[in-house]
This record gives C-alpha cells, structure tokens and sequence, in this order.
C-alpha cells in the first residue's frame, strides 16, 4: 500500500502492483538522466503539460528505484503500466508533487 504522506505512489507494472517514491538520491540521479538544469524546469514542464513520454519513464524508473526496486530503464520500456501511459503520466506528476509537498499541506 503506497502512504501519500510519505511521498509514495502506488503503480500496477506487469501486473504487480508497485511503490514508487522520490527519495533524495532518485531526484539526483533523475536530474542527471534527464539533463534538466533543475528539478524547477521538470516540474514547471508538468505544470504546464508540456512533459515528454521520456520524462514520463525517466519518472516512473527514479520513482521505483526511490521505492527500493532494481530497475533498469531499458526494463521499463518493455513493461506493461496498467491504465498505459496516461496512468504512467499521472504516476509521474504525482510523483513529483508529493516530493516536494510540504507536510500538513493537502
């Protein structure tokens, strides 16, 4: 059960359901992947809905490896996401607003 408090969520991968969470170390190594110049420019990229299927990966990957699971992009391209890429893309934005949501706030 993935705990939206803790920055976690849930994500159905291949039939198996799955915790995706952005821990420190998978935020550093997501802005090294995607080249970005901060984690500001990413998210402002989901704000504004012009997000690429790439970030979206790069997301889910960091997201599971966050979560304590050993992932390899090149996995991930041939997995199985249920509800396909607009629940990765949801999965993805979500990932991103609970990391750095502020506790107490909705």
């Amino acid at each position: 059960m993935a705990n939206p408090w803790a920055g976690e969520v849930a994500l159905t991968i291949d039939g198996q359901r799955r915790v995706l969470k952005l821990t420190l170390g998978a935020l550093a190594e997501l802005e090294q992947d995607l080249g970005a110049g901060s984690l500001v420019e990413l998210v402002q990229r989901f704000e504004g809905g012009a997000y690429s299927s790439g970030d979206v990966l790069a997301l889910i990957v960091a997201g599971l490896r966050g979560g304590g699971a050993d992932v390899t992009r090149a996995e991930m391209l041939r997995a199985e996401i249920e509800g396909g890429p607009m629940a990765a893309a949801r999965a993805a934005a979500e990932l991103l607003a609970r990391a750095f949501m502020v506790p107490g706030e909705p």
